[in-house]
């Protein structure tokens, strides 16, 4: 029987409303008083019945809700025969949940508009070789797939033939086509706007990063902040002292109108829903814009922070160095490259691919055994040949001398902006190669919008040399420069900022340095729609789009004065209410309840703001 009639709210509002026009009609109309009382006696027991049921619901879970002050007030209503206030009520409190509904699932529409994103069916390679169409479901790790102009891509995969254009707006954000080739990956969700490309499935359902973003924006949305954790400790208290109240003046009064208004005037409705309708909008805002913000604490904390740590390689650089400059202290001048690229074929850390590229093709030797030196380059041995490839401090730990013209293009490389791989066989310096590697288009403006965002301090930390980090801080107008810095390092550096009480973001690639990306407040990966940027920071800024951090922090700002503006409003309506039922005479119960659900639809709406948010330029 409960859920029939809580499965029939909205037929019950309609049948309220109905029979309250019913009753205004034959009371003023044909001036009929039997009709109309009649009318509004049903109209209340209707609507009271799913109200009343939700108040046993809870309370049977020992929690004092808003339901059960209604239950109260409409009982009371009807012991005084008041049952014009009685059916109002009860139509508004159940009209106003409708409208609530409505206007929440709008506020939820990204994640929907996400969902529905998800493909449904694959053409999957048989037996026999043809393709035909199954659900995805069916569609397992290591299976061929055919994908046709137009059709959504099914699984995160590799292209194994064909070519083709890929929006890729349900991972990055960005709906500009990307080019597909054969070994490019792919993710489950894009659309294959141009071409014909076969597929070799590495990940399937949940498991592909369209699954995941999904998976992370509900849990967000669902999360709680430390706003919304406090007002839902205060509701569990504010409810039952309404209730308490309300019997206090009803004691000392002896007028149970006055009581049971104070019950309908003081419902917490709108306080209860303002702060999570903000986070909501603001999480689902992200999720369409290349932006998963994985939680209402990390709103909360990135709207507050002071200070935003950058790793330099791959962030406010593109991650891809080339060899700018370089130097040969020998004349075996092949015989070298060669011992350098074998060496550097044994790594695959960015400065090393750079010299392998640049080196191109050139005789190789067997290397026979290497050591890693952490923060400094590899000691190999090479042909019978000790080859140690790093950097100046590399050189120093294995006793290199560095000749007055060494040391002097050294100078100049690091003026020049380069980073430094030196080589040296059996203890001798033969070559030095500067390598460097392109800023970000836009990011010196994208930096000066976050310092207009209100963030006062702007570090860079990296593993290169000084001189190389000191010319990015100079050319990007940054606050601080730190380089030869190793992953531990940078976190101890994050922690010391945390000590003098500066709120700290770190932004890095998701895969190095997640020390730091775990200890700062906010951890920001510039993820490639990779697992490890997903999993092991705060806030993932798909395709690496360095313009998606201003927009993050904006809409982080946005997101918190929004849940302010909405506590305001709030308790602003309920002080305003209480206070008119003592001070003036023309308050009541239905005036109570139409300025009661007026208020919840308000602070609703003011969150629905967010989903327009746009960053201002």
């Amino acid at each position: 029987m409960q859920k029939f009639i809580l499965g029939r709210k909205n037929h019950i509002t309609i049948v309220s409303a109905i029979l309250i026009i019913i009753a205004f009609v034959s009371k003023l109309g044909f001036e009929n008083e039997q009709i109309a009382i009649w009318a509004l006696v049903i109209a209340s027991i209707l609507g009271v019945s799913p109200i009343a049921i939700q108040a046993y619901q809870a309370l049977k879970v020992k929690v004092v809700s808003i339901d059960v002050l209604v239950t109260i007030a409409v009982i009371g209503a009807f012991i005084v025969r008041n049952y014009e206030e009685s059916a109002i009520v009860t139509f508004l409190f159940l009209f106003g949940a409708y409208l609530e509904q409505r206007t929440l699932n709008k506020t939820r529409s990204a994640i929907k508009e996400l969902t529905q994103m998800a493909p449904e069916s694959a053409l999957k390679q048989v037996e026999n070789g043809e393709f035909e169409e199954v659900e995805i479901d069916e569609v397992d790790v290591g299976d061929i797939l055919l994908v046709k102009t137009g059709a959504k891509i099914p699984v995160d995969g590799t292209v194994l033939t064909g070519e083709g254009h890929i929006n890729e707006a349900s991972i990055t954000g960005e709906a500009v086509p990307v080019s597909k080739k054969k070994d490019s990956g792919v993710y489950a969700g894009t659309i294959l706007e141009n071409g014909t490309i076969q597929i070799t499935a590495d990940r399937v359902g949940e498991d592909t990063t369209f699954g995941k973003i999904i998976e992370l924006v509900e849990e967000a949305q669902d999360s709680k902040s430390e706003a919304e954790r406090f007002i839902d400790r205060f509701s569990k208290y504010y409810t039952p002292a309404v209730l308490v109240l309300s019997f206090i003046v009803w004691i000392f009064s002896r007028d149970i109108e006055l009581a049971i208004t104070i019950l309908v005037l003081g419902c917490p409705g709108a306080l209860v829903i303002g702060v999570p309708v903000s986070n909501v909008a603001g999480i689902g805002n992200g999720a369409r814009h290349g932006v998963l913000l994985k939680g209402s604490e990390v709103i909360s904390d990135f709207s507050r922070l002071d200070t935003m740590v950058f790793d330099k390689t791959g962030t406010l650089t593109i991650g891809n160095p080339k060899v700018a400059d370089k130097e040969i202290y020998a004349d075996n001048v092949y015989e070298v490259l060669g011992y350098l690229a074998s060496v550097e074929k044994e790594s695959d850390h960015p400065l090393a691919k750079a010299v392998v590229e640049y080196i191109g093709d050139i005789k190789l030797y067997t290397v026979e055994k290497t050591d890693v030196v952490k923060g400094g380059g590899i000691v190999a041995h090479v042909e019978g040949h000790k080859v140690a490839v790093g950097n100046v401090a590399l050189m120093e730990q294995e006793n290199i001398l560095l000749s007055e013209k060494a040391r002097a293009d050294i100078a100049r490389f690091e003026k020049n902006g380069n980073s430094l791989v030196l080589t040296s066989v059996d203890g001798e310096l033969k070559a030095l190669m500067g390598i460097r590697d392109q800023i970000r288009p836009g990011v010196k403006d994208d930096l000066k919008k976050l310092k207009k965002l209100g963030v006062k301090n702007l570090v860079v930390l990296s593993g290169d040399n000084q001189g190389t980090v000191d010319l990015v801080a100079r050319e990007l107008g940054l606050t601080e420069a730190h380089g030869h810095m190793l992953p531990e390092d940078k976190a101890t550096y994050i922690k010391e900022l945390q000590e003098k009480g500066q709120i700290v973001a770190f932004v890095g690639d998701g895969v190095n340095d997640s020390p730091s990306l775990a200890l700062a407040q906010i951890g920001i990966a510039m993820g490639n729609g990779t697992d490890v940027a997903i999993e092991t920071s705060d806030v993932v800024l798909m395709n690496s789009d360095f313009s998606r951090l201003p927009y993050a922090l904006g809409l982080t700002k946005a997101t918190a004065n929004n849940m302010l503006q909405n506590i305001i409003i709030a308790v602003g309506v309920v002080l305003v209410l209480l206070a008119s039922v003592f001070f003036s005479e023309w308050m009541n119960m239905s005036i109570g309840m139409l300025v009661h659900e007026a208020s919840i639809l308000v602070v609703i709406l003011n969150g629905m703001r967010l989903l327009r948010y746009k960053l201002r330029k």
